[in-house]
């Protein structure tokens, strides 16, 4: 079945078993899913076509050990899919026997084709990555807490 023949359930049913059991390998099948002009972004990229698309996931597997996607929930329709997920990862270089989660959301729309013509990630990296990191954490977690009002006496 190609996304052209499928349902848009069928789709997004498609769409997040790929997300969910991405690996190393299976990077070269995103063709199946997104179209050669898509374009994806999210808070460290914002890049056009396949292989760029391609290139952050290649980045993904090297930086980062056993990473992995968990969709939460999803909201489609026939041109658009809302996906939240937890990412789960261990740094390579830096503890790499802890787990870390981000929490994020995707907005994926589709073209005429049934393929994945823009995908844009949402997550706070401040909060979700840096606030985790040993010289940035402290000083991001100090920042947050004087940036909040004070509560009335």
């Amino acid at each position: 079945m190609t996304p052209q023949t499928m349902t848009p359930q069928q789709r997004v049913d498609a769409l997040v078993r790929y997300f969910e059991t991405l690996t190393l390998q299976s990077i070269p099948d995103l063709p199946k899913y997104y179209a050669a002009d898509c374009r994806f972004r999210d808070p460290f990229n914002d890049v056009r076509g396949i292989a760029a698309a391609q290139a952050i996931f290649h980045h993904m597997f090297e930086r980062l050990e056993d990473p992995r996607f968990f969709v939460r929930e999803r909201v489609a329709d026939e041109t658009r899919v809302m996906l939240t997920w937890d990412f789960e990862f261990r740094f390579r270089a830096w503890q790499p026997h802890q787990t870390q989660r981000i929490h994020g959301a995707s907005l994926m729309t589709f073209d005429t084709e049934g393929l994945v013509a823009a995908h844009r990630d949402y997550w706070d990296a401040a909060e979700e990555l840096y606030e985790k990191l040993p010289l940035l954490g402290p000083l991001l977690r100090l920042l947050k807490r004087q940036g909040r009002p004070k509560a009335p006496l």
